[in-house]
């Protein structure tokens, strides 16, 4: 007979990807994730199975909080202007120690390239979502006549995307807020008519 977990499994996930937000798979230990748990590494092992799918369940926490934060910011704003904007806003900047930690969706994406299927699908999972979310906002903008026309809004969408990823590489290489909020402010204005 085994014996009951000795710790909340959830708040140590949240843990665990804070640090692989930080330090990256490959630069994450055990230790320090057993270090920042208090956690044992036979008892991470028993609930996680493995590093890597500690790992996975990271992003997965990662990318449901991220998604509903930006649903939130979206439901938040009337215009679909405000609303793009507060995407971007909720993209690079959802707390104050985000800047030095950088976005774990995109840390992994330039981490592991395409070696890795599973982590792969994870990402594209978000990535797929966040570019609905845009769609949807930047088509609501065009019926209204605030986005221009002479793109479709799934283009637009995927050139925002683009310009939010730049901006969250940016941020995790130190580029300041004023530069990273300039990339994405000029990426509003062009679709604005």
């Amino acid at each position: 007979m085994s014996r009951p977990r000795q710790f909340d499994a959830d708040a140590a996930l949240h843990q665990c990807m804070e640090v692989f937000r930080e330090k990256g798979y490959h630069g994450t230990s055990y230790d320090d994730l057993t270090r920042t748990t208090q956690v044992k590494k036979q008892s991470l092992y028993g609930v996680f199975k493995s590093k890597k799918e500690l790992f996975l369940q990271s992003l997965k926490l990662y990318r449901e909080q991220t998604l509903e934060l930006l649903e939130e910011r979206i439901a938040a704003e009337a215009s679909p202007l405000r609303q793009l904007e507060a995407i971007c806003d909720a993209a690079l900047f959802p707390d104050a120690e985000s800047v030095s930690r950088g976005c774990l969706i995109i840390n992994s994406a330039l981490e592991f390239g395409g070696e890795d299927e599973d982590i792969n699908r994870e990402i594209e999972w978000m990535s797929s979502r966040m570019q609905q979310l845009v769609e949807q906002t930047i088509r609501s903008g065009q019926e209204q006549g605030i986005f221009t026309a002479r793109l479709g809004s799934r283009e637009l969408a995927i050139h925002l995307n683009n310009a939010i990823s730049g901006a969250k590489v940016m941020e995790k290489s130190g580029s300041s807020r004023e530069e990273i909020g300039g990339v994405l402010r000029t990426a509003v204005a062009l679709m604005q008519v």
